[in-house]
C-alpha cells in the first residue's frame, strides 16, 4: 500500500539478453498498468535483486556472462522469495525440470502469445498476493499465540483447562507460586485431587454442573491443598467460563480461573472475629456476650432451669497499669483472663465486658449456691500471684455481683443492671468478696451516687480542664494535630482521668453539657493557636448520648462558627457502638458534618463491632488503631492485625491513626507498613497546649532518632 491508502502497482523485472524482446515485453506489461524494469543480463539482474527485489521476475535462461540458472541458484542461497517465470527458448527436459528444481515457479516457451504471457504473469502475482497473505496470516498467528503464552503464563491467577472428568489437560506456571505445584504433577490429575477435605462435596457439585452446557461465568469459593502440607491452606475464587472449545478427539474442554482470595478470607475472618471478641484477651465481647445471655433466657424459660450472670471487677488493677505501664497492664488481663477460663465449663461463657471488667454466664445451673461455689473458685485461683516476667510479683483480687435468673430479672438487661449493681455493693467494702444481688440493692450505689452528685456541681463549678495528646507524621515527626482530653479537677480525689467519671456521666445524661463544654474550650484553644501552627488539627471524642440527641450538629456548626474555628480542620471521634445502630438520623447526622467538611473518625478501630459494611454506608474519614494492637505489634501472629487494618483503610481510601504508640519498635513497625499518623506516649503525655506546642521541635528529633 501507498502512502495514500492506494494499492501499490506491481513491479516486474525482466532479465533478458535479446534488446527487442526486453522492448517488446515492457510495452505489454506496461499496457497492462505494471511497473517494469529491465536488465539485459544475469549480472545486472542480481544487482536489481539485490537492491530492489520486485515482485516477479521474468528470466531468461540462456545468457552469455551470468545465465538464469546462475540468477535461481543466486536467489536460492540468499533466500530471496521472489516468484520466478522463466521464459526461454531452451524447451528440453533437463532444461525444464532444472530450472523448476533451481526454484523457477513457472516456464514459458519462446515464442510466447501476449495473451498467455499475461495470463501466465497475472496467475505468478496471484499465486505470490495468496502466499504473502498465508505468511501474514501464519506470523499474526504465531505473534497472538506468544502473547496468549505470555498473558497466560504471567497471569496472577491459575489458569487451568480440565476434561469432561475433571482432570487437568492444562495449567499455567502460577499454580507453582501459589499451591508449589509443577504443570506436570498435575497434568491428568483430577481436579478434586487438590480440594481440601471439607471442600470436596461443594467442589463436586460445582464442576459436575460445569461440565454442562451454561451461558454464564459460574464460581465458587474453594480450600485448595498446597503441594507441601507445611504451606498454609489458600482459599481461591474459581471460575469456569461458557466455551465451545474440545480437543482433538472432539472431547468439550472446561477453562477455568481460580483467583487466590486468601487475603481477602483472612481479612473477613479477623472482622468477623472482632466483631464479637476482645482482641487483647480472646474472649467474647459484649455484644457475643449479649447474644448467649439470650439464648439462654430462651432455654432457661423453656426447660424451668436457673442460670447466673456474674459481674467481676479486677481490684488494685489500675494501681499496676498506672505504676507499671500499660504494656504491663494488658500481660496481666490476659493472663486473669486464662485463669478465669480455667474455672468455669465448657458450655460457660466469660467476656471482657471493658477496661478490667469480666462478665460470665453459667447456664443451666440447679441453684445460687452453685454460682457462689464458681465464684469462689475464682476467686482462689486470683490469689495466686502473677509473674509477667521481671521482678514483679503482682496480685490483683476481685469483687463479684450474681444475679440468679428468674429471681434477679427475667430479661437480658435486668440481670447485667442488677449483677453490676451487686458488684459494686461488693467494691465498696474494700475487700475482695461475693456478692449476690438483692431486691433491696436497687439503685445507685453509694460510691456512684456520690460521684454522680459531685459531677453536677464539677460542672457548675467548672472544674474540669482540656489536656492535648499529639498527632505525629510517622515519618517526618512533624506535629500534625492534637486530642483533646478531659480531666477532673477533683476538690478531694484530685485530679480524675475519663475512666473514672465519664460512664457515670453518660448513664446520667450529664455527658451532654460535659462534651459541649470539652468541645467549646477545645476550639477555642486550637484557634488560638493557629496564629503560629495554622494547620494544626483538633480530634474530639464525642459520646453517642451526645449524637443521639436532634440539636447535636446545630451545636457543632453553632460552636465552630462562634469559635471562627475552620470545619476542615475538626475530627469527631465516634465509638464503633454507634456504628453498629446504623441508625438512619445518626447517618444524616454524621452525613451533614461532613458535607461542612467535619472529619468523622472511628476510635479504638477494632474492639467492637465495626464492619466494612458500616464503614462504607458512613461517612468515615479515619481509622484509630486501638492501642491494644499497637502493644501487640511485635508479638507473632499478631501482626497481621494490623496489616489487615492498614490494607482495608488504604482500600477504602481512609486515613489511619495508630494510638498507643510508647516505644521506637513500635513506631518503626508502623512506619515500614507506611501508618501516616502516630500517637502515644513515645511522642509525648497528655499535656496543656501551650507546653506541647513548646515541645514541638522534640517530634521530628524523635523521629530521627528512631
Amino acid at each position: 500500500m501507498t502512502e495514500s491508502g492506494q494499492a501499490d502497482t506491481p513491479r516486474i523485472l525482466v532479465v533478458d539478453d535479446d534488446p527487442r524482446l526486453l522492448e517488446s515485453v515492457r510495452n505489454l506489461l506496461e499496457l497492462q498498468s505494471f511497473t517494469v524494469e529491465t536488465a539485459p543480463g544475469g549480472g545486472s539482474a542480481i544487482e536489481i535483486l539485490r537492491r530492489a527485489p520486485p515482485d516477479l521476475l521474468l528470466l531468461d535462461l540462456s545468457m552469455p556472462d551470468l545465465d538464469g540458472r546462475d540468477v535461481l541458484r543466486f536467489m536460492q542461497a540468499t533466500e530471496l522469495n521472489v516468484p520466478v517465470v522463466v521464459i526461454s527458448g531452451n524447451t528440453s527436459v533437463d532444461d525444464v525440470a532444472g530450472a523448476l528444481r533451481d526454484g523457477a515457479s513457472d516456464y514459458l516457451k519462446k515464442p510466447y502469445q501476449p495473451d498467455e504471457l499475461l495470463a501466465t504473469v497475472r496467475n505468478a502475482l496471484h499465486k505470490k498476493e495468496l502466499e504473502d497473505a498465508n505468511r501474514n496470516m501464519r506470523a499474526r498467528l504465531e505473534r497472538s499465540e506468544r502473547l496468549h503464552r505470555l498473558i497466560v503464563n504471567n497471569s496472577p491467577d491459575i489458569v487451568f483447562i480440565l476434561d469432561r472428568k475433571g482432570r487437568f489437560r492444562f495449567v499455567n506456571s502460577r499454580v507453582h507460586e501459589l499451591l508449589g505445584y509443577s504443570r506436570q504433577d498435575l497434568l491428568d490429575t483430577r481436579v478434586l485431587d487438590v480440594v481440601e477435605a471439607d471442600d470436596q462435596e461443594k467442589a463436586e457439585y460445582f464442576f459436575e454442573q460445569a461440565g454442562r452446557s451454561h451461558a454464564h461465568i459460574r464460581s465458587v469459593e474453594l480450600a485448595l491443598k498446597p503441594r507441601e502440607m507445611a504451606r498454609t491452606r489458600r482459599y481461591f475464587e474459581v471460575a469456569v467460563w461458557p466455551t465451545a472449545a474440545s480437543d482433538d478427539s472432539g472431547e468439550a474442554l472446561i477453562y477455568g480461573t481460580a483467583r487466590d482470595i486468601t487475603d481477602r478470607k483472612e481479612s473477613e475472618a479477623f472482622i468477623n472475629f472482632q466483631a464479637y471478641h476482645d482482641l487483647l484477651t480472646r474472649l467474647p465481647n459484649r455484644a457475643l456476650f449479649r447474644d448467649r445471655v439470650d439464648v439462654a433466657i430462651a432455654h432457661a424459660q423453656r426447660h424451668g432451669h436457673a442460670l447466673a450472670v456474674m459481674f467481676i471487677d479486677l481490684n488494685r488493677f489500675k494501681v499496676i497499669n498506672d505504676s507499671l505501664g500499660h504494656t504491663i497492664g494488658d500481660r496481666l488481663l490476659q493472663a486473669v483472663a486464662q485463669r478465669l477460663l480455667g474455672c468455669i465449663r465448657k458450655g460457660d461463657t466469660l467476656s471482657r465486658f471493658g477496661g478490667d471488667e469480666f462478665t460470665l454466664l453459667l447456664p443451666d445451673i440447679s441453684d445460687q449456691h452453685a454460682a457462689v461455689q464458681v465464684a469462689e473458685k475464682i476467686l482462689e485461683s486470683l490469689n495466686t500471684p502473677f509473674h509477667l516476667g521481671g521482678d514483679h510479683e503482682l496480685y490483683v483480687g476481685a469483687s463479684i455481683g450474681i444475679a440468679i435468673y428468674p429471681e434477679a430479672g427475667d430479661t437480658l438487661e435486668a440481670l447485667i443492671r442488677h449483677a453490676d449493681i451487686a458488684m459494686y455493693r461488693e467494691k465498696n467494702t474494700g475487700k475482695n468478696g461475693i456478692r449476690v444481688f438483692a431486691p433491696e440493692m436497687h439503685g445507685n450505689t453509694p460510691h456512684r451516687l456520690q460521684l454522680e452528685q459531685d459531677l453536677r456541681r464539677a460542672l457548675e463549678r467548672e472544674e474540669f480542664h482540656v489536656l492535648y495528646q499529639p498527632q505525629v507524621d510517622g515519618e517526618t515527626g512533624q506535629l500534625l494535630g492534637v486530642e483533646a482530653l478531659i480531666r477532673w479537677d477533683h476538690p478531694d480525689r484530685g485530679v480524675l482521668g475519663p475512666a473514672e467519671f465519664i460512664p457515670v456521666a453518660e448513664d446520667t445524661r450529664l455527658i451532654v453539657d460535659l462534651d459541649r463544654a470539652t468541645l467549646r474550650s477545645a476550639l477555642s484553644d486550637i484557634r488560638a493557636a493557629h496564629q503560629c501552627s495554622p494547620d494544626l488539627r483538633l480530634a474530639v471524642n464525642l459520646s453517642p448520648v451526645l449524637i443521639e440527641r436532634d440539636d447535636f450538629v446545630d451545636g457543632v456548626l453553632g460552636l465552630l462558627l462562634e469559635t471562627g474555628f475552620p470545619a476542615e480542620l475538626l475530627e469527631i471521634e465516634i465509638t464503633e457502638s454507634l456504628l453498629i445502630s446504623d441508625a438512619h438520623d445518626t447517618v444524616a447526622k454524621l452525613n451533614r458534618l461532613s458535607d461542612a467538611g467535619v472529619q468523622i473518625a472511628v476510635d479504638d478501630f477494632g474492639t467492637g463491632y465495626s464492619s466494612l459494611s458500616y464503614l462504607q454506608k458512613l461517612p468515615v474519614h479515619t481509622l484509630k488503631i486501638d492501642r491494644s494492637f499497637t502493644h501487640t505489634l511485635c508479638t507473632e501472629g499478631e501482626a497481621c492485625i494490623v496489616n489487615a487494618i492498614i490494607s482495608m483503610a488504604r482500600g477504602l481510601k481512609m486515613n489511619i491513626v495508630a494510638e498507643g504508640v510508647e516505644t521506637p519498635p513500635q513506631q518503626d513497625y508502623l512506619r515500614r507498613l507506611g501508618c501516616p499518623m502516630m500517637q502515644g506516649f513515645l511522642f509525648g503525655h497528655p499535656a496543656p497546649l501551650a507546653e506541647l506546642l513548646q515541645q514541638e521541635s522534640a517530634f521530628g528529633r524523635q523521629v530521627a532518632r528512631s
